[in-house]
């Protein structure tokens, strides 16, 4: 499929109301089944990847598609892949467009998701990881119910879940600890994220991460939430001065697959691209923990910077009253807000997957 049709697609989905869209869309639906069809020669995957312009699609997702499948499967799959910011798509929309299978293969940004459904970004939430180990372990807890909830609701196949650097807070004027935000304009991106600004006395400000810079040097932003690394490559670290060195959420987004257009596929070649798509998996949260404290090092300048572009800012390392605060934020505004949203069950499904592992228990 080419550029364009994702394009028109996206529109779409902006301009008209479900009923219409399904009835817009049947004939990009009709010739999206095509590649998946029994016909001669090679299968040809039509994919959304995650955000351009960062390690994880240039390095990982680009790669494994274009060059690696073809080689893995001798042959018998081939892929087209393109960033969703990059295909007119709305991250907002990307689970709407698997569900009617106008995306056959997508990437789904779970803080972009959680407006439509709440549960999925659980895993998630502003404070609750403040280490990459600890995200590991309430990702295993929840995978389960994600996959069920992705598929029972959605159908959506589940294949894999990948993880952007810790989210780290960049500012342009001097920042002590985490009181300082009171008062400014932070960039969020998600609605967990503004719940922890708004927290701590700041503004949040929905920014998509193409934009950041250029917000930061009109003056609408004074700081901004995004990856140690991946703010180091877009160059966020040359309109800022300090970086606050607590993880606040991680980036995750999940890889699935449209249901029908997975079904479709010999079972041959859905066993390999689970196995295959394990691998990177893998490979993109070994990538994601070391561009944490790579990133760190190249937006403050330290020698551990071989990756990036170094910077000059200062670091301001998390207080044990910042952890302190962080956990109380979690636990009386984060996860009260979130279980306001997610509504019916969210409580019980909390205290059955990531309450155990977290130590918070939700209200039943």
């Amino acid at each position: 499929m080419q550029v364009g049709i994702w394009r028109s697609a996206g529109r779409r989905l902006k301009r008209r109301s479900t009923g219409v869209l399904a009835r817009g869309l049947a004939a990009l639906l009709a010739a999206l089944a095509l590649p998946l069809a029994a016909q001669p020669g090679p299968t040809t995957l039509r994919v959304v990847g995650g955000l351009a312009g960062v390690n994880q699609y240039s390095r990982h997702e680009e790669p494994f598609w274009a060059q690696e499948l073809p080689r893995l499967s001798d042959g018998r799959l081939r892929a087209d892949i393109v960033p969703f910011d990059r295909a007119g798509i709305r991250g907002p929309d990307m689970l709407r467009l698997m569900q009617l299978g106008v995306v056959s293969f997508g990437t789904v940004l779970v803080s972009q998701a959680m407006g439509q459904d709440p549960l999925i970004g659980a895993v998630d939430l502003a404070g609750l990881n403040p280490d990459i180990g600890s995200l590991r372990r309430h990702l295993a807890a929840f995978r389960p119910l994600l996959a069920e909830r992705l598929r029972e609701r959605h159908g959506i196949e589940l294949l894999a879940v990948y993880t952007y650097p810790a989210q780290m807070v960049f500012c342009n004027r001097p920042l002590g600890g985490l009181a300082d935000l009171a008062g400014r304009k932070v960039r969020t991106s998600s609605p967990t994220q503004a719940d922890w600004v708004e927290a701590l006395g700041g503004t949040p400000v929905t920014t998509p991460f193409a934009e950041v810079v250029q917000q930061m040097r009109s003056g609408g932003l004074d700081c901004a939430i995004t990856g140690s690394m991946s703010g180091n490559t877009i160059g966020l670290h040359e309109v800022t001065t300090h970086i606050h060195t607590l993880p606040i959420t991680w980036g995750l987004s999940i890889f699935g697959a449209n249901r029908g257009a997975w079904l479709a596929l010999p079972a041959d070649l859905r066993a390999l691209l689970n196995r295959e798509l394990a691998r990177l998996e893998h490979g993109i949260w070994q990538e994601s923990d070391h561009e944490t404290g790579e990133g760190l090092a190249c937006n403050i300048g330290a020698q551990a910077c071989v990756g990036g572009r170094k910077g000059r800012m200062t670091e301001v390392r998390a207080t044990p009253a910042d952890v302190r605060r962080q956990r109380e934020i979690f636990a009386g505004t984060i996860l009260t807000r979130w279980l306001q949203r997610c509504g019916d069950g969210c409580s019980e499904a909390w205290n059955r997957t990531l309450g155990p592992i977290s130590g918070t228990q939700a209200p039943r």
